[in-house]
């Protein structure tokens, strides 16, 4: 969703504060206008302020949470469709303040994949953020881990935030910049 939404909140729900990442509790009743919805995250405003709720949360705001690849998936039958699996899980994470999923902004660097023992994985992620004072990146890199932990054979993940080489426009995908308005 990339209009605006005016919801009442539902039920009380823990939110990110954006960009700081700080932790806070919306109260039941509270009215909310719902910025964006992607990847199954939703980016609402209330009382001036811009807050993040996770998608386990989406009946707080009268929403209902969206599946990811992930479990829509029903059978991964060799490690390069398990990869791109991976690859498309990483596709429903966004910053907060872009409409656009992190793998086509260019913050992922590397995800390796490796077999621990048959039929259980671990994911080793090296990502970065668009600028490194970013509050939002332990939400972000949480974010990733969790989205990978729902692919049914991966067990272990690993996601390290990493400055090098350092993120710039460049590095996003022709869509993602025409999307942004870039091109």
């Amino acid at each position: 969703m990339m209009g605006s939404e005016q919801v009442e909140i539902q039920r009380e729900v823990e939110a990110s504060v954006v960009p700081s990442g700080t932790r806070v509790t919306l109260e039941k009743g509270e009215a909310a206008t719902i910025t964006q919805s992607l990847g199954g995250t939703f980016t609402v405003v209330v009382n001036g302020n811009m807050f993040r709720i996770d998608g386990k949360d989406a009946d707080a705001l009268g929403k209902e949470p969206q599946l990811t690849p992930a479990e829509l998936e029903s059978k991964v039958e060799n490690p390069e469709d398990l990869e791109k699996l991976l690859w498309d899980q990483m596709k429903t994470c966004y910053d907060p303040e872009i409409p656009v999923n992190i793998v086509d902004l260019g913050l992922i660097y590397d995800c390796h994949l490796e077999e621990i023992e048959p039929g259980s994985h671990k994911a080793s992620v090296k990502m970065t953020l668009t600028a490194p004072g970013c509050g939002m990146g332990p939400a972000i890199q949480a974010d990733v881990e969790n989205k990978i932990l729902c692919v049914e054979t991966v067990d272990a993940v690993e996601v390290e935030l990493v400055w090098e080489p350092q993120w710039n426009r460049d590095m996003m995908t022709e869509a993602a910049r025409l999307e942004l308005g870039m091109m």
